[in-house]
């Protein structure tokens, strides 16, 4: 069993309930909410885990719950899955601190991919992992899945072949882009290589 919690919020009772099922055979701990409000109203400071949360819900947003969270909540790293999901959108979300934005319908593995990463990462946060090496590492203000799109900018790799390699849209690659383009500082990928290289020395 994982110690963590995946608390999962969306409007969609059989999402709700297809998630938890999941999740429950792959030994995770979960608890289901059919609202962001229902989720502030229970949410605890001493919560521990990660959130599978929906876009677009009925009354507060996806988004909406994401900036109340970084204003005052626990520490929850947030994984978006949506049905609707556009460039601005990706972009807010990840603005937000989002893990992965995730488009509907997905694959269950790559939804477990995303919710291990968001679990080892708030591990890893926990625990002070090794803050010399980030230091020295510009990488390690990434996403792994940043770091995936990074590593293959770094080899020159267009939009499209990005998305074929890592299972994503193209316009999800894009939002990945400006993404490591803004935590990294840099305006180009020739800038972005140089980076990378003084990081490995």
């Amino acid at each position: 069993m994982h110690r963590d919690t995946v608390f999962i919020v969306d409007d969609d009772a059989s999402v709700r309930d297809a998630l938890s099922l999941l999740l429950s055979l792959r030994g995770y701990t979960t608890a289901t909410f059919a609202s962001a409000e229902d989720f502030l109203s229970a949410v605890q400071p001493s919560w521990r885990g990660c959130i599978v949360l929906d876009l677009r819900m009925p009354g507060m947003s996806g988004l909406e719950l994401q900036r109340c969270l970084l204003e005052g909540g626990p520490t929850l790293p947030v994984i978006v899955v949506t049905a609707h999901g556009d460039v601005a959108a990706a972009r807010q979300a990840f603005l937000a601190d989002a893990v992965d934005f995730i488009e509907k319908p997905f694959d269950g593995e790559q939804l477990m991919s995303a919710i291990e990463t968001a679990l080892a990462g708030l591990r890893a946060v926990s625990s002070a992992v090794e803050p010399a090496a980030s230091a020295r590492m510009p990488a390690a203000v990434l996403s792994a899945r940043e770091r995936e799109v990074m590593a293959l900018m770094v080899k020159g790799l267009h939009n499209r072949r990005i998305a074929e390699e890592l299972g994503i849209s193209p316009r999800t690659v894009e939002v990945h882009k400006a993404r490591v383009m803004d935590k990294l500082g840099v305006r180009n990928v020739v800038e972005l290589v140089r980076l990378v290289d003084q990081g490995r020395k």
